[in-house]
Order: C-alpha cells, then structure tokens, then sequence
C-alpha cells in the first residue's frame, strides 16, 4: 500500500470543501496515509460567459479531472456525482458514493418569498435548463434568466444585480455555510432535481484494488442505490446539459420510490412519472421509469429539446 493518495478536485470552493470531506474521512480511516489534494481546472470552469447547454454535455466537469486519473498523474477523482457521465470511461469506477446532502434546489430572494409568491413577470436567474422548464411549468408568467459560476460568483452576481430571485441546490449552499441566503426549500412537487444531486462520488481505477479498497470505505449504501436508479433513468435517456430532466428517489425499508421528469425547454409540456420497487431493482426501476416518459413522447421532446438548444441563443450573467 502507497503512503500517499492523490485526490484530485475542480478548484471552486464547493469542489474543495469535496474533496476536503473526503480526505478528511479517509484521513480517519486510514490514518497512516496521506492524502493531498490536486486542483485540476475543467472545460466547465473556462468559458463562464457561455451557456453550459451549449459547451458539451455532462463531461464538462470532470474530463480534465478522469484524465488524470487514468494516467495514474492522481490516485481518486472527486466529483459533485450530478456532474459525472451515466457511463463511466473505461477504466475508471465510482468507489465510493458518499451519503447524499438533501437533494432539493432551493429559492434565493431578495424579499423572503417562495416561488408562488413571486410577482408576476419577476425575473429569477438559474443556469440550468431543468430548473428552467420546470419553474416555468409552475409559473410560465416568470421571466427566467441565464446565470454562470459558481456559488460565490453567482450569490455576488445575484446581489449586484437587479434579478428577483436564483435558484441553486441546497447541497452547495448548505455545505458553504450559506443557508441563511435561503428562501425557499422547493419541494419535490414543483421541482424534481438533478440526478444525483447532492451526492459526492469518489471515483477510482477499476484495476486499482488497493485505492478502491480506501474509497469502499466512505460508500453509504442507501444513497448509492438510490442515485443507482436515478442514473438508471438518465441513462436510458440519454441526457445531459442540454435538456430538461430530472428525477429522485426515495429509500423506505428496502423499497424504492422513483420519481422523474423529462420537459419542453419553455416548460409548456413536462412529461412527468414514478414507479416503485425493491432496492435490489434500482437499475431496472430507472429503466423501467424512462420507458413510461418515453411512451408519453419524451422521446421525441428530448429530440426538439436538442435541435432548439443548438439553435437559440440567450444572454448569460
């Protein structure tokens, strides 16, 4: 066994207090090795005057990072697992996922208010299109508005401007200390969050038993087969940053509850389903759940998501 472990990060302060977190778990597990922390700057990270649906798809934040690590330059990836491709490159694994913060997006507002309570025609800032749709889908009278960064840029961003309202996850905002900047927990009824979202992955060579050895210890069970049916689900649609999806799912005594949504970029249509099952059946539910959307017409959304993305083009802060 090595006496140094590389972990690599993207450098923003949410990838840091990441990848921190997992050192300092393994750092207690596994005191007599040290590990250190690489910065690792991502296709994501550059370009913040562009929309990201326009830039690439999910490796956007971690091809630079996966990179590495199949060259052996890092010993584990850390990542935000929203962030991660429904496939992995050949040759690397998810080791570890670690137990998930609540995976629900949240309200900022400059005058406390939830999202019903917004003003018509008030002007909210979110940089995701999934978010997008399904706010409009809830209130198509708001005026949404693209915004890049990360969580500090765009809290900064958020204040000097003259936007009403931002939507982000709560998971980074809680993590920075930043739950005072919250309005609104949005519940899952009106907005259903990325896949993933709020977990931390921790990702590994798959021909490197001793680091993935280190890295099984920080995997929480529950939360791995729930983002297990999740990626399922985004999988079989193949989608990323340029169209609206979104699910969750919900552990309850080995049973799963999944819920997903696929929508129309101007959140005029959102198809919307759940399926429930054993944990054992978290990839199928995923499939299973996605084959629903499809027989809806989410495939064929998903589709004339991907042609208007191409095709239009918005202002981003």
């Amino acid at each position: 066994m090595r006496n140094e472990i590389i972990i690599g990060s993207r450098g923003s302060d949410l990838a840091m207090w990441q990848a921190s977190f997992v050192r300092s778990r393994l750092e207690q597990r596994f005191p007599e090795i040290t590990f250190t922390i690489k910065v690792i700057k991502t296709t994501g990270d550059e370009h913040l005057e562009v929309a990201l649906s326009k830039i690439g798809d999910k490796g956007l934040f971690t091809r630079q990072i996966e990179s590495e690590l199949l060259r052996g330059e890092i010993d584990i990836a850390v990542h935000s697992l929203k962030d991660l491709q429904t496939v992995q490159p050949d040759g690397l694994t998810i080791g570890a996922v670690c137990e998930r913060d609540l995976p629900n997006d949240v309200l900022i507002s400059r005058r406390g208010s939830t999202i019903g309570d917004m003003g018509i025609g008030a002007s909210i800032a979110t940089g995701s299109l999934r978010r997008k749709s399904q706010l409009l889908n809830h209130r198509p009278d708001l005026n949404v508005v693209e915004i890049r960064g990360n969580v500090p840029t765009r809290l900064r961003k958020f204040n000097e401007s003259e936007l009403d309202g931002m939507i982000l996850a709560y998971a980074g905002l809680h993590r920075l200390g930043l739950d005072a900047a919250i309005s609104q927990i949005i519940p899952f009824e009106i907005m259903l969050p990325a896949v993933g979202q709020g977990a931390v992955a921790v990702e590994v060579r798959s021909d490197d038993e001793n680091t993935a050895r280190l890295a099984a210890a920080l995997d929480h069970m529950q939360t791995r087969q729930c983002v297990t049916a999740e990626r399922s689900f985004l999988r079989r649609l193949e989608g990323g940053c340029q169209v609206p999806i979104g699910a969750i799912a919900t552990l309850t005594d080995e049973n799963i509850l999944l819920e997903g949504m696929v929508g129309s970029l101007n959140g005029k249509v959102v198809f919307r389903d759940h399926i429930s099952g054993t944990a054992g059946q978290a990839d199928e539910l995923g499939i299973n759940l996605a084959e629903l959307l499809i027989a809806k017409g989410a495939e064929e959304l998903l589709e004339e998501n991907r042609r208007l993305a191409d095709s239009t083009t918005e202002a981003v802060i």
